[in-house]
């Protein structure tokens, strides 16, 4: 009754499925596993910054370059601000206590003793950047040679929060924390990092460290969670199809076994019976009409010859007279 599985339409559906199935969850399985990376590098993320928080400074030199491991270490460094070149990065949002507020950044360069500037957040202000009587809140760096502590970050990039990378912002305004920002701002090299001083001066807001990228439970982890059940449904639908088909196969090969034939066939069948009997039908009525024809000639002989027999009667008759 399942010879229909040797058919090579059976042959390139089972293919299919044995291929198809094995691919789907392999591929929901990954997806899976990438979700569950992205979860445990967030738990170890924010441990790392809760110990680095307890933890004592280190040289900035050491822990260069910024990675996942560094981001948020509190960083040491020495050298003198330039007070010259301070900037403001607006439309920045803090979270604490109060919920979110939108403010700005205050940012200024530590020119280090290896050469290269260290951009430090010094802290937040609220406000707008674009506002005299906010930006006047701005306390002046300090002068002189200074020891500043904070944690580390990662430069910004076009998709970090709150960044506006078209430009367009008025001169002393930064929109994106990064070396290749500032290449064209200040006339020095720039260290591809910059700290968020922890211990800022009033009236200005620590900023807290962010999450390394890649470490956060972001749209992108998500993404992977739902691309997960993606496959998995996928593989299901196979499943199911490949089951459809069978039943519906299998329940046919069973009536023809069973000499049931398919309401197709018996319409074919009752087409052929009718145009039978259509054709007898004309067969039959044909010989009626033949019969008509042949008996009407018959009696038409009949009256003809009758007609000969009187016109010689009264030819004879008119002879004797």
């Amino acid at each position: 009754m399942y010879r229909f599985l040797l058919t090579p339409r059976w042959w390139g559906i089972n293919v299919f499925a044995v291929l198809a199935i094995p691919l789907c969850l392999f591929m929901g399985s990954w997806q899976l596993s990438r979700f569950e990376g992205r979860v445990q590098d967030h738990q170890q993320q924010e441990n790392r910054s809760a110990r680095a928080k307890a933890a004592a400074a280190r040289p900035l030199a050491s822990l260069l370059p910024v990675d996942t491991v560094t981001s948020g270490r509190q960083a040491s460094a020495r050298g003198h601000y330039d007070a010259g070149h301070q900037l403001l990065v607006p439309d920045r949002t803090l979270k604490d206590k109060r919920g979110e507020r939108q403010g700005f950044y205050v940012l200024d360069l530590l020119r280090t003793d290896g050469g290269k500037a260290l951009p430090v957040v010094r802290g937040w202000l609220p406000g707008d950047a674009d506002s005299k009587a906010d930006t006047a809140k701005v306390p002046a760096p300090p002068k002189g040679e200074v020891t500043v502590t904070g944690a580390l970050q990662a430069s910004e990039n076009q998709g970090t929060d709150g960044v506006q990378a078209g430009g367009g912002l008025p001169q002393g305004q930064l929109g994106m924390i990064s070396a290749a920002s500032l290449v064209n701002i200040v006339p020095y090299p720039v260290h591809d990092a910059w700290i968020t001083q922890t211990d800022p001066q009033r009236p200005l807001h620590a900023v807290p460290p962010a999450a390394a990228e890649g470490s956060g439970l972001d749209l992108k982890a998500f993404q992977n969670l739902g691309y997960t059940g993606e496959w998995f449904v996928f593989a299901g639908f196979v499943v199911f199809m490949w089951f459809r088909l069978f039943r519906r196969d299998a329940e046919a090969a069973k009536d023809v076994a069973l000499g049931i034939v398919p309401e197709g066939d018996e319409d074919a069948a009752g087409g052929d019976a009718g145009a039978g009997a259509a054709s007898a039908g004309d067969s039959s009525g044909s010989e009626r009409e033949s019969g008509r024809g042949e008996g009407f000639g018959a009696a038409r002989g009949e009256e003809q010859g009758e007609e000969r027999a009187a016109e010689q009667g009264e030819a004879a008759r008119a002879g004797q007279v």
